[in-house]
């Protein structure tokens, strides 16, 4: 059992916690929009890993050994952890740079 997995996991978050504290990146505030965000990565990925490890493709070791089907805790937790991650560091530049487009706008 190792616990290196989830504290990356918890590092990431908890480096990126001040982009919504401190430059009020509005993540945590809108989470329709951060769900409809993570969706399709958590319906792509998490498909795709169920079915490698399934097939034998893919296999993890060295985890807290707590799985939801055949995945880890730790997996699900890192297609949420760095999505949420990337769209706050995302929206933080966004806010200090607000001429800058990514093609989401509103017109």
């Amino acid at each position: 059992m190792s616990w290196v997995y989830p504290a990356v996991l918890a590092g990431c978050f908890v480096a990126t916690l001040p982009l919504e504290l401190v430059l009020r990146a509005r993540v945590y505030a809108r989470p329709r929009r951060l769900l409809a965000t993570l969706a399709p990565v958590l319906v792509v990925f998490l498909g795709w890993d169920a079915l490698a490890v399934h097939a034998g493709h893919w296999h993890y070791r060295h985890l807290l050994g707590l799985r939801v089907g055949n995945l880890p805790v730790e997996e699900l937790a890192f297609f949420v952890v760095v999505p949420v991650c990337s769209v706050l560091t995302l929206e933080a530049v966004r806010r200090r740079r607000p001429g800058w487009r990514v093609g989401d706008e509103e017109p």
